[in-house]
């Protein structure tokens, strides 16, 4: 298969271009006759170079994946066939690496695969909850409104992940710049000063030898430590990815942390809620959900109360029980969950979990900001002021001895 680019003219005179995928030039111009259309010229596009070097190619982002998922459905919604609005959708996707995705998928869906099964293909784009929704959509002739329901919760699950990440990336680049600013001022201005110290001889006040010993102690070390730090790093993640263990107990640290610790089972809470409630109210069986719920916690301890949960649920308990049980989720959320349960609105109940707990992050975050930036402000005014108080220090000492 070969992506062709095609000029033809309809009945009226109008020219249209446009791209095609198919096996040779005689197929190009079968597909256009048969949209009745008249081929004008039909010709391989040249292929891109670095088109197979995945360093090369453009992410798929949750906003594509929602633009997508969005025009897919209203298409649907207006009797388009499905292999016509894939077709369409990847000829104006400007993301080189969707539109071979949808390229993709159209030709496993005309080879006769069904929707979900030709997503289930592509895991890096469309993960297990999207294939099962959609799954769930196909079974229910209800498609278009499961795809809408995907879109929303893209939308929200996209929204709160930019709240914690926006929320991360002030006091981290703050911190970065504070140790970049106090890194340089020990190890390239401070041996100036250091050197005329030395030419005026006497012997030097303690804030002043202080600085001057960790100035001497950085030249020396400031690679090992930078190297140190890197291998620790690296030996941390390596160990959260191969060990379960380490991983569990990391976890469980995280969610104990005083200031950030409140923040990431909130932002569990509202991923967990939103996630079963969007699954359970387009059909997805209970069992299936939460097991897709589970592989999308972020965090192996909630991950672990979700299977347990899984678990007993299977063995014919209702959810709260073994929830409340496990004591990693709110009182609350657990009591709002068996109130679903019993009166039989479990999705909105989740919803209305969810949309709660999309408020907390929302003010967890801002009370983390409020609480981070004068702590950092403290922290590099006090650094930069001790160091340049030390420095003059010296100075002081020299003018009341010419004076």
């Amino acid at each position: 298969m070969a992506i062709y680019k095609w000029e033809a003219r309809t009945r009226q005179g109008a020219t249209r271009k446009g791209e095609i995928e198919a096996g040779n030039e005689a197929a190009v111009m079968t597909q256009l006759r048969a949209q009745q259309l008249m081929p004008v010229s039909v010709k391989a596009k040249p292929k891109d170079l670095l088109e197979n070097i995945s360093l090369f190619k453009p992410a798929v982002k949750t906003r594509d994946l929602v633009v997508f998922t969005r025009q897919f459905a209203t298409m649907i919604d207006a009797g388009l066939p499905l292999v016509q609005c894939l077709e369409i959708l990847a000829d104006q996707n400007p993301n080189a690496t969707m539109k071979g995705v949808l390229r993709s998928i159209k030709n496993d869906v005309e080879q006769g695969a069904t929707f979900a099964g030709a997503l289930a293909k592509q895991p890096k784009i469309f993960d297990s909850l999207y294939t099962n929704l959609v799954r769930a959509g196909e079974v229910g002739g209800i498609l278009d409104t499961i795809l809408n329901r995907l879109a929303i919760y893209l939308e929200k699950a996209d929204s709160l992940k930019r709240k914690v990440k926006g929320a991360m990336v002030y006091p981290t680049t703050v911190v970065l710049v504070s140790v970049g600013v106090i890194t340089l001022l020990l190890v390239k201005v401070i041996p100036v000063f250091k050197k005329m110290f030395e030419d005026f001889g006497g012997t030097l006040p303690g804030p002043t030898q202080a600085v001057i010993d960790i100035s001497e102690f950085l030249q020396e070390w400031i690679l090992v430590m930078g190297a140190g730090v890197a291998l620790v790093l690296f030996l941390f993640f390596q160990a959260r990815g191969r060990f379960r263990k380490f991983r569990l107990h990391t976890d469980a640290l995280f969610l104990k942390m005083p200031i950030f610790g409140p923040l990431i089972r909130k932002v569990a809470v509202a991923r967990f809620t939103r996630t079963l409630g969007t699954m359970v109210s387009s059909g997805v069986p209970i069992l299936d959900a939460l097991e897709i719920c589970g592989k999308t916690a972020g965090n192996l301890v909630i991950e672990t109360a979700i299977m347990r949960t899984r678990a007993a649920i299977s063995e014919g308990r209702t959810m709260a029980e073994p929830l409340e049980a496990e004591g990693v989720f709110p009182g609350m959320v657990v009591q709002m969950i068996a109130v679903g349960e019993s009166t039989g609105a479990m999705d909105q109940m989740l919803s209305k979990i969810a949309d709660f707990y999309d408020e907390e992050v929302d003010t967890a975050v801002d009370a983390l900001t409020s609480l981070l930036e004068p702590m950092m402000i403290v922290f590099l005014g006090g650094a930069i002021g001790g160091i340049l108080i030390a420095m003059y220090l010296p100075i002081f000492k020299i003018a009341e001895s010419i004076g």
